[in-house]
């Protein structure tokens, strides 16, 4: 693993090896190109960087804490920790990306902010920023998922957004991706598209990881001081991967902690009912960037299912795929009853109610418990609260709230 890490690769700017990239129509180009060269601007400048320091603490609530799940510990024989995102303001580790580019947004003189969103923990954020920093905002999402998460529905609504329902295809993440970037290409000149994880075609999957990477710098520093060690490994979910390579990026250079992605197992790889990308996908162009994505033997992306609407996207973050190519990260997938069992457990043992997202996580760790070294330290990324999925829990028992 550190001599595959250590390997040099030499990338092509926008690129993760051979990943990433752009591959966008033509009224796209000059938006983007425009983007990057303000985002490059904008990191180097102090005054931006002290401004997204003092937003981060003082309306997101960072730095979030570490909490050493006790009693789960003492079951599963390791220290097991929680990296604690889904105590940053809104729920979850996606206001850290959306504070980031609407402050970079009002920079360029942008006045409003469109995104898409899934969980809905991305609208909500996009809405809250938009909010604080008085731009007008409109979330895509589909209605699929507009069920299924209807509490943060609501929640933008009441944030000043105006939530666009998407019919078009499977109702769900990838559909509102396709139509907020289609709108944005008509837009662009007074609009800034707030794009929710590290894919899409470059700057995005770089500057998202960048506006993410304060939960790895913060969790090292925590774990360090609460274990007196760097984890054994460290575990998030992946569906685009924000929250995991906002984590991983602390971590990269420490060849010995291992890095462990989860995606979405759905009803089971067999199935074809899943979302787990690295077990049943290969590389092809999805939203402006070359990745791993589920594809028939034609091209044509597949159909995807997860419990948890945040992972239910055919591609994964072209980093990501580096990282799995090159051996650094390895990517694991969690069933639906994998997720649901390890929310219930979480809840009843820690006090904790963690979203289905990041429940998977916890799945894998459950399931693969004797892997572990006894006493080793654990880290799981916990991306996000669990009121959210509250009621498709209970309507997967048959009981109607």
């Amino acid at each position: 693993m550190a001599r595959l890490y250590n390997r040099k690769v030499k990338a092509k700017p926008g690129y993760f090896g051979d990943f990433g990239g752009r591959f966008v129509p033509e009224t796209l180009v000059e938006p983007l190109r425009a983007l990057t060269a303000a985002y490059a601007t904008a990191k180097r400048d102090p005054s931006f960087n002290k401004e997204l320091a003092a937003e981060l603490r003082d309306f997101v609530g960072r730095p979030t804490p570490l909490t050493f799940a006790r009693r789960l510990s003492a079951e599963l024989g390791v220290k097991l920790y929680l990296k604690r995102e889904d105590l940053a303001h809104t729920g979850a580790h996606k206001i850290n990306n959306t504070v980031g580019q609407a402050l970079l947004a009002k920079r360029m003189g942008k006045t409003k902010l469109i995104a898409e969103t899934g969980a809905g923990q991305h609208g909500v954020a996009t809405a809250a920023a938009a909010a604080r920093y008085g731009l007008s905002c409109a979330v895509y999402m589909g209605t699929e998922d507009m069920r299924r998460q209807a509490p943060n529905v609501d929640r933008m609504r009441l944030l000043g957004a105006t939530v666009v329902p998407v019919e078009s295809g499977t109702r769900t993440l990838k559909d509102a991706t396709s139509e907020a970037l289609r709108v944005w290409s008509s837009t662009s000149r007074d609009t800034h598209y707030v794009l929710g994880s590290a894919l899409g075609p470059h700057p995005y999957p770089s500057m998202v990881r960048d506006f993410q990477s304060v939960i790895g710098k913060e969790a090292r520093k925590q774990i360090l001081s609460a274990a007196g060690r760097l984890p054994y490994e460290i575990v998030a979910c992946v569906g685009g991967g924000s929250n995991a390579i906002g984590i991983f990026s602390g971590f990269a250079k420490d060849a010995r902690v291992r890095l462990t992605g989860v995606e979405a197992g759905g009803r089971g790889i067999k199935s074809g009912l899943h979302a787990a990308r690295f077990s049943g996908g290969r590389p092809g162009v999805l939203h402006g960037t070359y990745t791993y994505l589920l594809q028939d033997k034609d091209g044509q992306v597949l159909n995807t299912h997860s419990v948890s609407a945040g992972l239910d996207y055919p591609a994964v973050g072209p980093e990501h795929a580096e990282l799995k190519i090159r051996g650094r990260a390895r990517y694991v997938y969690a069933t639906d009853n994998e997720a649901v069992a390890a929310l219930k457990i979480l809840c009843r043992k820690e006090g904790i109610l963690p979203a289905l997202e990041s429940a998977h996580a916890l799945a894998y760790v459950l399931r693969e418990r004797r892997r572990f070294p006894k006493g080793s330290v654990v880290l799981v990324n916990l991306s996000g609260r669990g009121d959210k999925d509250v009621v498709s829990v209970a309507r997967r028992e048959g009981v109607e709230l």
